[in-house]
């Protein structure tokens, strides 16, 4: 090893997202020194199945991290973990997967929500979430009643980020970020829900031990993982959070009064929470979960269909990210027609997987231009319903911040604009949740301390559009109209 690359205190931050794994390692500064990405594939062996072979993630992560620090010319003295919310990866007693993970989009548990249902409203009250089939709790109720035998194998059920930490420390635990989404947990009171498991057919020693916060040290790196990515053995490993959290930690998103929008694989709507209510409704149609912060929790309004909805579109119509893109220029129609997201069902504010997705309204006029541009407007649509019931009048926020991949072009970010009739600020903050994640790092290794690390997180903001009033006008319209035609393919919603 040289002496300059010694010489540089550094971390490593590993987010493992749906699809790909980013690795990033950032100087005693917080800066960006080095990163890189690795893909998988998300594998859907029956319809609404969503899955992923873990050793895959595994694989992708040692080429990462590996680029990462070489490109950054310094050895990591932490190391800490963002993940892919809700999933599960079920393992025998050495952590090795006996099936493949399945993941937040996965719909297969619809029928474990009755169980659900049947509690007496104060117990779900506690978990203080809706109800989603593609949390841990309702895939493990699957698991047990569809798949027996995998379910007798399983030894530990383990949140995807929280199965790949263990596999670089070989400590089997998880942290109250992630388990705060399983619904699983008592959110205020910060555990595991007893009442909950036994309700659900559950065995409460399959699931693991709750660090007490996402900055614990959770291990250190074995020395089989160190050969792995190339890195002395013994770096301490922060327990890490999900990814969400994160990226709200990486964007210095942690002050009650600020919100931001993301738009990724699916569309998050956040503002921090300082404090829990009195009384949590039994109910609730937004999910609030605990902060990558030591303390303090956050809000969010999710909905499943951004970026892999466009992706879709891109492919069905035979059209690269540039040229959908272009389409959110073009001056808009009244005739225009209206397109319906919802090709993954939809959480926020429906709570229905079996909503589906349609172009409504073409004529012989319309061409791929017309439905290109429709479908950025049904996605926004899908935004605005989100932050409709996330950002209310009770809990607004002056200030919207954008951020995420999947809205970094100009056209679309006036277009989101226009839709949500807000003006939007740009958090230039590339890889957040990783950065976020390598925050943790420093923390657990003892670097910096969580003021010092806040401090380092206040990234550059700046306006980046403000909504046009008369296309404001032309939008609330049709987002009345796209409502309407919701409700009509909705049909009866489910019980």
């Amino acid at each position: 090893m040289s002496a300059t690359r010694a010489a540089r205190p550094a971390v490593l931050g590993i987010d493992l997202g749906t699809s790909s794994v980013k690795a990033v390692v950032t100087d005693g500064d917080g800066r960006l020194i080095g990163q890189a990405v690795g893909d998988y594939p998300v594998d859907t062996p029956r319809p609404g199945w969503a899955e992923t072979d873990p050793w895959a993630w595994l694989s992708a992560t040692v080429s990462a991290v590996r680029a990462a620090v070489a490109r950054s010319r310094a050895t990591p003295l932490g190391i800490g973990f963002s993940g892919q919310m809700h999933g599960i990866v079920a393992t025998d007693a050495a952590g090795d997967p006996v099936r493949p993970a399945m993941l937040w989009p996965d719909a297969r548990a619809v029928g474990q929500l009755a169980a659900y249902r049947r509690l007496p409203a104060p117990v779900r009250a506690r978990l203080a979430n809706p109800l989603s089939p593609g949390m841990a709790g309702p895939l493990l109720a699957w698991l047990v009643e569809h798949e027996p035998e995998a379910h007798a194998a399983t030894r530990w059920a383990l949140p995807p980020k929280d199965w790949l930490r263990a596999q670089l420390t070989g400590r089997f635990a998880t942290e109250p970020t992630d388990a705060s989404a399983t619904l699983l947990y008592d959110v205020p009171g910060d555990r595991f829900d007893d009442e909950v498991v036994a309700a659900l057919g559950l065995d409460p020693d399959r699931l693991p031990a709750v660090l007490p916060r996402a900055a614990a040290p959770a291990g250190e790196l074995t020395r089989r993982a160190a050969e792995l990515l190339g890195l002395p053995a013994g770096i301490p490993v922060a327990a890490g959070a999900a990814d969400v959290a994160a990226a709200a930690l990486g964007a210095g998103l942690v002050e009650p009064g600020t919100a931001a929008l993301t738009i990724g694989t699916g569309v998050q709507v956040i503002r921090p929470v300082a404090a829990l209510p009195e009384q949590l409704p039994a109910d609730p149609i937004t999910h609030l979960y605990r902060a990558a912060t030591d303390h303090g929790w956050y809000a969010m309004g999710a909905g499943l269909n951004g970026g892999s909805t466009l992706a879709w579109v891109c492919r069905t119509l035979g059209v690269d990210w540039p040229q959908l893109y272009a389409a959110a220029a073009t001056e808009p129609a009244a005739d225009d027609p209206i397109f319906l997201p919802h090709l993954h069902g939809e959480r926020t504010p429906y709570l229905d997987t079996g909503l589906r997705g349609a172009w409504i309204g073409l004529a012989a006029h319309h061409g791929r231009e017309q439905l290109l541009r429709a479908a950025l407007e049904g996605v926004a649509f899908a935004v605005r319903d989100a932050l409709e019931v996330t950002l209310t009048a009770q809990h607004a926020a002056p200030q919207l911040r954008l951020a995420g991949g999947g809205s970094t072009d100009p056209g679309w970010r006036q277009l989101l604009a226009d839709v949500l009739d807000r003006q939007i600020y740009a958090v230039d903050v590339p890889a957040a949740s990783a950065l976020g994640a390598a925050t943790l790092a420093a923390r657990a290794a003892g670097l910096t301390d969580e003021p010092t690390a806040l401090a380092q997180r206040v990234p550059p903001v700046r306006a980046a559009a403000e909504p046009h009033p008369q296309r404001v006008d032309h939008y609330r319209q049709r987002h009345a109209r796209f409502t309407a035609l919701v409700r009509a393919v909705r049909g009866t919603p489910p019980p």
